[in-house]
């Protein structure tokens, strides 16, 4: 038998969608702050030195993946998570800025759609935007009372292990985008499997009704 272990295949993301994320973190912890982090996480290769703002595959999932770790380590998983959430949020600003247009879904939200079909349409073409950018992979599904954003290569969790599921920057993205689609109605978002705690893949379940 063969001892040798295969080394496992790495995915990207576009430079963008890199950049557009430690942009989103500056928002919230100050540039030295995500200077400190990207030290601690042996990425010192990107401090005052982002990806540039371009679709070319250059920013890897392991990148991705020990920066959202280093959050944890640095602030304590309860203050990571509120950290990458508040972080998911903001991206969602700029990420609406450099891809919607691309996409042609600007004027969605004041579309005149009952709430669950722009709901459906929208979380379709965000699905589609990774799924054509970069190589995370999105499927969607649903039951009677949730929408589920699957994902069945996360870039957050990538290689990482945890107790629970961990990927609260994807919630926070989410949350932000629901609110767009839907001219600032609320969702309760809450990841229900994680590939970091051993499940097949990394699932948020999104509630069809709005809380508020």
């Amino acid at each position: 038998m063969n001892q040798e272990v295969a080394i496992e295949e790495e995915y990207f993301y576009p430079n963008k969608m890199g950049r557009i994320v430690l942009v989103a973190m500056e928002e919230i912890m100050g540039h030295h702050g995500v200077n400190a982090v990207l030290n601690l996480a042996k990425l010192s290769h990107l401090v005052n030195n982002y990806p540039p703002n371009n679709l070319q595959l250059g920013f890897t999932f392991s990148e991705f993946s020990v920066i959202q770790q280093t959050l944890d380590d640095m602030y304590g998983e309860r203050g990571g998570r509120g950290l990458a959430l508040r972080a998911g949020r903001e991206t969602w600003k700029y990420a609406l800025k450099e891809f919607m247009p691309v996409l042609g879904i600007t004027d969605l939200a004041m579309r005149m759609l009952p709430l669950g079909i722009k709901i459906k349409i929208g979380l379709d073409v965000f699905a589609e935007t990774f799924n054509k950018f970069s190589d995370q992979r999105v499927r969607l599904g649903e039951d009677a009372e949730h929408y589920l954003w699957i994902i069945e290569r996360c870039p957050i969790c990538w290689q990482r292990v945890s107790k629970t599921p961990c990927c609260h920057l994807a919630i926070g993205l989410l949350e932000q985008a629901l609110g767009w689609v839907s001219r600032g109605r609320r969702f309760k978002v809450e990841q229900i499997s994680c590939i970091a705690a051993g499940d097949e893949t990394c699932t948020i379940a999104i509630t069809k009704q709005p809380i508020v």
